[in-house]
């Protein structure tokens, strides 16, 4: 069964483990349109699989520069409902996904990007090449509930250095910190598996549906994503609260622009 096609992404089915590689040049910035296609991408998904059934989703990137490097700040300019349109609904579906979700983090995983990934349940990241930092506090941006998932999944004072310190970390440094689950070297893989539209797996991608399949099974009773907010449950709310708001601005227009 083939889904899409989709705007800047392409899905590829391995079995019950769905891919979904993005592919908005050149850093797979979010806006509305795109957080709402990935939106529906999983959506697609979601009926594809079916209610309690087995089944994993992983996000990843389109090479090994990027994975995403958060929102286009550009788009607050004229308009304001950016946010609560596109990138919270997106964040707020991923925390209450019934599937398991990994987050292949390929490359540079900046800004908005943080929270989008640790909204995913798994993260594996590059070995060799990209940093993950979220600066909002050298941009002068803030929206309600920024916090929540660093402070939900992570050690307080990695939490820290992620919000106030704006840290970067390397594939080796965000794994001894607890923000990535596994670190993978890239290159050829050694199973040449073929998905549904003929892609052929690479060491990274290869990591990523083995650990998809050591956990797509978690789903079939129903239950996961029930199981799942009783972990991060604050978070959610809180993305929830502020999606879909028209009678108010949620967020300022950051201070300053990358």
């Amino acid at each position: 069964m083939a889904l899409g096609p989709y705007w800047n992404l392409r899905v590829d089915r391995f079995g019950r483990v769905f891919v979904i590689t993005m592919q908005k040049a050149p850093e797979n910035r979010l806006n509305v349109r795109y957080a709402q296609e990935i939106i529906r991408a999983l959506r697609d998904i979601e009926r594809a699989l079916g209610p309690d059934s087995e089944g994993c989703v992983i996000t990843r990137g389109n090479d090994e520069k990027f994975w995403c490097t958060g929102l286009e700040l550009d788009e607050a300019d004229t308009n304001p409902f950016a946010n609560s349109d596109g990138f919270y609904p997106l964040l707020a579906t991923f925390l209450d996904y019934p599937f398991p979700t990994i987050a292949l983090l390929t490359g540079h995983t900046f800004g908005g990007a943080c929270p989008f990934s640790l909204a995913h349940d798994y993260r594996i990241m590059n070995s060799n090449r990209g940093f993950f930092s979220m600066p909002p506090v050298n941009l002068g941006l803030h929206f309600p509930g920024i916090g929540f998932l660093p402070r939900l999944k992570l050690r307080p004072q990695i939490a820290r250095k992620m919000l106030l310190e704006a840290h970067r970390w390397t594939g080796k440094e965000a794994l001894e910190d607890g923000i990535v689950d596994e670190v993978v070297e890239p290159g050829p893989g050694q199973r040449r598996e073929k998905s549904s539209e003929g892609l052929v797996a690479d060491r990274m991608l290869e990591a990523a549906l083995k650990k998809a399949r050591s956990v797509e099974g978690r789903a079939k009773m129903g239950v996961y994503s029930l199981l799942r907010n009783e972990l991060w449950g604050e978070a959610g709310e809180q993305l929830r609260r502020i999606s879909y708001v028209h009678g108010k601005v949620i967020s300022a227009p950051a201070k300053a622009r990358i």
